[in-house]
């Protein structure tokens, strides 16, 4: 294992959440679409980008574990600590990943928020929507029995 190996697997795990922010942005295209027909299978493909992260972030944690001691580093060192111990060129490098790894995450924090919001919205379109419905047809309802409404122009 090398500072290499952790380059790499900060590499796939920068992909991976380039992904996320690509899956997130596709949610929010149905969402703001009113598509929600396909917002199942958005939401499964990021809860499968999600996995990947995860196990990505696992094989990093060990990489970086077995490396941290050869740095003089605790067991797990942040990628701060990482740029700041390892020798040239991976000090750079490792500074590249930490500011790449903020930049995606400020994006896909901002994007979940702007697709909760939109989530909260159609929830309370769809609210309303039902209010009133059952509102409409307590009004129509004579004697027991519901009268129809009738578009003329059909």
């Amino acid at each position: 294992m090398s500072l290499s190996d952790i380059s790499s697997a900060l590499m796939r795990e920068q992909s991976l959440l380039e992904m996320l922010l690509f899956k997130l942005e596709e949610e929010h295209l149905l969402l703001a679409a009113g598509r929600t027909r396909w917002l199942a299978a958005a939401t499964r493909e990021i809860e499968a980008v999600l996995g990947e992260i995860r196990r990505c972030e696992l094989v990093r944690a060990t990489l970086v574990e077995a490396e941290a001691p050869k740095l003089g580093l605790g067991r797990n060192p942040s990628l701060r600590e990482l740029a700041e111990y390892s020798p040239e060129p991976w000090d750079h490098v490792f500074g590249q990943h930490r500011a790449a790894f903020l930049a995606i995450a400020d994006e896909i924090s901002a994007q979940a928020n702007n697709n909760k919001q939109l989530v909260a919205r159609g929830a309370a379109a769809t609210r309303d929507l039902l209010e009133r419905a059952a509102q409409e047809r307590s009004s129509t309802s004579r004697n027991g029995e519901t009268a129809f409404l009738v578009d003329q122009s059909l």
